[in-house]
């Protein structure tokens, strides 16, 4: 038969040869994808395409192809992560953002509750002692009186009182001062009291006539005692201003010291 052979149809020593010439770029493409594959301590691989697929691949412009980066380049290079990755979605965030937060506004409330400055009150009790005399050449009177003061620390944290000025008036005139440098620590939510001494100069005819006359049962002089009070507290200064009126009696020579007693605000 004359009919023609097909083009698909080899005879078996082209298939030999064909075989010979496939099988060692087989073999180089394998170990071509083994060495890009090894990982070295001195570099980092960076795997290109390989096989039947590298003509569609173009080289890794980092390595060039070569597979590894120098050493000093490893801190400088950022590697990219997929948008998808989990990496970029962990879990419970959520969670963690709403503790985070209740934590911190838990922390500033508390934080705010503690320190926030509350007022020390300062309340004059009355008089503790006093003592009279009397001079007859300038018909002065010389009055000492002992007064005490009632303290208290409104704050949770410690309240310094550091000075007590004093200032004694009779009828609009100033007849004695003073000023007490003191050192009281007074801790948080605790109440103390101050002894104050001022000794007072009256220099007045009428005042003199009322406290020396025998006729006369009460003797009694009204004094304007003003105060100030400075205190520290968390690196801070404060003046705390106060006033009271007294009614001493200046006929008898000294009154003995009495228990202390709370006035009404």
């Amino acid at each position: 038969m004359g009919g023609k052979l097909s083009p698909f149809w080899k005879t078996p020593d082209q298939k030999e040869r064909e075989g010979k010439l496939i099988l060692p770029r087989q073999l180089d493409a394998e170990g071509e994808i083994a060495n890009y594959a090894s990982i070295n301590d001195s570099a980092t691989s960076c795997a290109p395409c390989a096989g039947i697929a590298r003509r569609s691949c173009v080289n890794c412009p980092t390595c060039q192809g070569t597979g590894r980066i120098p050493r000093e380049q490893e801190k400088q290079l950022v590697a990219l992560i997929p948008y998808g990755d989990q990496r970029l979605k962990p879990r419970r965030t959520k969670l963690y953002v709403c503790v985070a937060v209740t934590i911190c506004l838990l922390t500033t409330s508390l934080s705010i509750f503690f320190l926030f400055p509350r007022s020390v009150t300062v309340l004059p009790a009355g008089l503790n002692a006093s003592s009279v005399g009397f001079n007859a050449t300038t018909t002065s009177i010389c009055l000492n009186m002992t007064n005490m003061l009632n303290i208290t620390n409104n704050n949770f944290y410690l309240v310094t009182v550091v000075q007590l000025d004093i200032e004694v008036l009779h009828q609009s005139l100033v007849v004695g001062k003073t000023t007490m440098k003191t050192l009281l620590n007074m801790s948080p939510l605790q109440s103390s009291q101050i002894y104050y001494t001022v000794a007072s100069r009256i220099l007045d005819d009428n005042t003199y006539n009322i406290c020396t006359w025998t006729k006369v049962k009460v003797h009694n002089v009204l004094l304007h005692i003003q105060g100030t009070l400075t205190c520290t507290y968390l690196c801070h200064s404060e003046q705390l201003a106060f006033e009271d009126y007294q009614y001493v009696d200046c006929r008898g020579n000294a009154t003995l010291p009495h228990p202390l007693y709370h006035r009404v605000p």
